[in-house]
């Protein structure tokens, strides 16, 4: 019964971490017009004892600003520039859809879980 429920808590933390890493990606896409703005992404640890997974660091991306020439803005610069975002509305689109396809995939895994655990329930009651 130990590993139904332990396959119950894993599915769990991974719709958890899937949530974390959809939420940041909705803010990079929020963001993707935003001056300055760096891209967020998340990174999965394992949790040992149970094997689980859990978010770990938000990292801010270190790829270069696009300069972008607006001198009308009033972040420009005396040059006429300022720092766009580095944000890929293609890759963020992308990493929506596979974080989303884990979440469902965590959580079909979780139902069946369930379902065998209602089972054996079901078994043990007669």
């Amino acid at each position: 019964m130990t590993d139904i429920l332990g396959s119950l808590a894993i599915s769990s933390s991974g719709m958890q971490a899937q949530a974390e890493r959809l939420r940041h990606t909705s803010e990079n896409i929020a963001n993707a017009d935003t001056p300055g703005y760096r891209r967020k992404t998340v990174s999965f640890d394992t949790i040992m004892n149970s094997g689980g997974v859990e978010t770990g660091r938000v990292n801010l991306s270190q790829a270069e600003l696009p300069k972008i020439y607006d001198p009308t803005h009033p972040m420009a610069d005396d040059t006429g520039n300022y720092d766009g975002s580095n944000v890929d509305l293609i890759v963020e689109i992308a990493d929506a859809r596979e974080a989303q396809r884990s979440y469902e995939a965590n959580l079909k895994m979780f139902d069946q879980a369930r379902k065998m655990n209602q089972g054996l329930l079901d078994l043990l009651r007669r």
